[in-house]
């Protein structure tokens, strides 16, 4: 049986959001939540798991964490919402600067 990986988000106690991988994500977030995973979300406790997705292949999951990583927050928020038709226009969306 293959391995499984996961990309997940999770939401901060500050609100931010944190993208990361795993092949166990049960784990992980526990990890997260009792802050043995020294860093970001240890700083801003609790958390909670707020999107979460498999993939069988460990390079297409570690590829998609990254991705997620650059993205704006207003592009995660739709993503954890389900909203692909909002994802979509923030991805076309030209931002100013």
């Amino acid at each position: 049986m293959p391995e499984t990986y996961w990309v997940y988000i999770l939401k901060c106690s500050d609100g931010s959001y944190y993208s990361g991988s795993t092949s166990n994500l049960e784990k992980r977030i526990s990890e997260h939540q009792n802050g043995l995973i020294k860093g970001y979300t240890s700083m801003r406790l609790p958390i909670e798991l707020a999107f979460s997705e498999y993939f069988e292949d460990v390079y297409i999951a570690i590829s998609a964490e990254r991705q997620i990583k650059g993205w704006t927050r207003a592009k995660k928020k739709a993503l954890i919402n389900g909203d692909f038709e909002l994802l979509k226009v923030l991805a076309k969306k030209k931002w100013k600067r």
